[in-house]
C-alpha cells in the first residue's frame, strides 16, 4: 500500500507539473497578444490625431517602433528565463519524488522480507486447539512475492552485469597481454636487426681494411715504374734479380734475350724492364703460347686425318661403291685461279687434278678408290693447316 501512494503522489506531481507548464505557454501567448494591441490603438489613435509633416511621422514611428520591439524582446526573454526556472524545479521535483519513492519502496521490502519469514515460520509451526489461527492476507503474500521476484530479477541483472564486466575485464588484460608480447617481438626483432647491421659494418669495415693492405702489399711489391740498368755482381742470377725486383723470370729473361736458366756473367748489364714492358712481354708470351698450341693441336688433327685416311684406304673392300672418288676443294672462275689453288694443294703434298665444266674450273684432290676413304681425305683436307680451307666435299666421278 505505501508503494501504490508513493506511485500515485509521484504521478500526480508529473500532471501537476504538466498542467503547470500548459499554463505558462498559454500565458505567454495572452502576452505576446497584449503586447501586439496597443499597437494597433495607437495606430488608431495616432489616425484621430491631427496630421503632420510626413517626414516627422515617420522618424517617429521608427523610434516607438523600435521601443516596443525591445521591450517585447525583453519581456519574451524573461518569460523563457521563467519557463526554463519552472521546468527545472519540476525536474527536480520529478527526480525527488522518484528517489524518495523508490526509498520508500526499498524500506517497504526490508521490512516485508522478516514479516516473510516470520509467516513461514508461523505456518510451519503445527496448530494445535490452544494456539490461535494466523491467516495471512492476500494482498501482503502478494506484494511479498513480487517483492521476492524484483529482488531475483536484481539479482540476475547485477550478477549478468558482473559477469559481463568481469568478461570485459578479461578480454582488456588479454588484449594488454598480446599488445605487450607484440611490443616485446617488435623490440627483439629491432634489436636482431640492429646487430646484424652492426656484423655487417664490421665484416664491411674488415673487408675494406684487409682490401687496403693487400693493395698497400701490391703496391710495395710491383716491379718498377720505369726500365732500369743493373750491373752483374757476384752471386747474382736471373731468379735472385726477379725476386729483388718483383719482375717474373721469363719477362727478365725475355727482356734481356736470354732463356730463364742461362747464367750471368759478372759485370754484365742487365735490363730490368718496367710495369708496362712487363705487361707487353707477358702478353706477347701468352700470344705465341696460344699459337703453339694452336698449331699443335691441328698438327694432331692433321696427324689423326692421316692415320684415318691410311686407315680407310686398308679398309677398302671389292664391294665399295664402284668408280673413282674426289675431293673438290674449289671451283675456279677461269685457268689462272685454278692454277693457283692446284699448286698450293701440290705444295702440301697433295695430288691434285682440274676440269672444266659450264660454271667454272673445278679443282679436285685424288682420286680415291672408295667412298669411306675420300670422306677420310677431305677430313684431312680440313684440318690443314698449310692449305687453310674447310669448304671441301666429296665427289663421285
Amino acid at each position: 500500500m505505501n508503494f501504490s501512494r508513493q506511485a500515485l503522489l509521484g504521478i500526480g506531481m508529473i500532471i501537476g507539473g504538466s498542467v503547470m507548464l500548459y499554463a505558462m505557454v498559454q500565458q505567454i501567448g495572452t502576452n505576446d497578444n497584449t503586447v501586439a494591441t496597443p499597437a494597433i490603438v495607437e495606430k488608431s489613435t495616432d489616425e484621430q490625431q491631427p496630421i503632420t509633416p510626413l517626414t516627422t511621422d515617420i522618424e517617429t514611428e521608427k523610434k516607438l517602433l523600435a521601443q516596443k520591439q525591445k521591450e517585447r524582446a525583453i519581456r519574451v526573454a524573461e518569460q523563457e528565463k521563467r519557463a526554463e526556472q519552472f521546468l527545472a524545479e519540476q525536474e527536480s521535483a520529478e527526480a525527488q519524488a522518484l528517489a524518495k519513492a523508490r526509498a520508500e519502496n526499498q524500506r517497504y521490502i526490508d521490512n516485508a522480507t522478516p514479516a516473510a519469514a516470520e509467516e513461514e515460520s508461523t505456518q510451519e509451526t503445527p496448530i494445535t486447539p490452544d494456539t490461535p489461527t494466523v491467516q495471512s492476507q492476500p494482498a501482503t503474500t502478494t506484494a511479498t512475492s513480487a517483492s521476492t521476484d524484483s529482488r531475483a530479477e536484481e539479482d540476475k541483472r547485477r550478477a549478468a552485469e558482473a559477469k559481463r564486466v568481469a568478461e570485459q575485464e578479461q578480454q582488456r588484460a588479454a588484449k594488454q597481454k598480446a599488445e605487450a608480447e607484440a611490443r616485446e617481438k617488435a623490440a627483439a626483432k629491432e634489436q636482431a636487426e640492429r646487430k646484424a647491421a652492426e656484423q655487417r659494418a664490421a665484416a664491411q669495415k674488415a673487408a675494406e681494411q684487409k682490401a687496403a693492405e693487400q693493395k698497400a702489399q701490391a703496391a710495395k711489391s710491383e716491379p718498377p715504374s720505369s726500365p732500369s740498368e743493373y750491373k752483374v755482381k757476384s752471386g747474382d742470377g736471373l731468379i735472385k734479380l726477379a725476386r729483388q725486383y718483383n719482375v717474373p723470370v721469363e719477362a727478365l729473361a725475355q727482356a734481356n734475350n736470354t732463356s730463364p736458366s742461362a747464367a750471368l756473367q759478372l759485370g754484365q748489364t742487365i735490363t730490368i724492364p718496367s710495369r708496362k714492358q712487363i705487361q707487353r712481354l707477358e702478353r706477347e708470351a701468352a700470344e705465341a703460347e696460344r699459337k703453339r698450341e694452336q698449331e699443335k693441336a691441328q698438327a694432331q688433327a692433321k696427324r689423326d686425318a692421316q692415320q684415318r685416311l691410311v686407315e680407310a684406304r686398308k679398309e677398302v673392300k671389292e664391294t665399295d661403291a664402284k668408280g673413282s672418288f674426289g675431293v673438290q676443294v674449289s671451283l675456279a672462275s677461269d685457268e689462272e685461279a685454278a692454277e693457283r689453288v692446284a699448286k698450293k694443294f701440290k705444295d702440301a703434298g697433295y695430288q691434285v687434278t682440274t676440269s672444266k665444266t659450264s660454271r667454272g674450273v673445278r679443282v679436285v684432290v685424288g682420286p680415291e678408290r672408295g667412298k669411306v676413304a675420300a670422306l677420310a681425305l677431305k677430313d684431312k683436307i680440313n684440318n690443314d693447316p698449310k692449305v687453310d680451307t674447310s669448304g671441301a666435299w666429296v665427289k663421285y666421278w
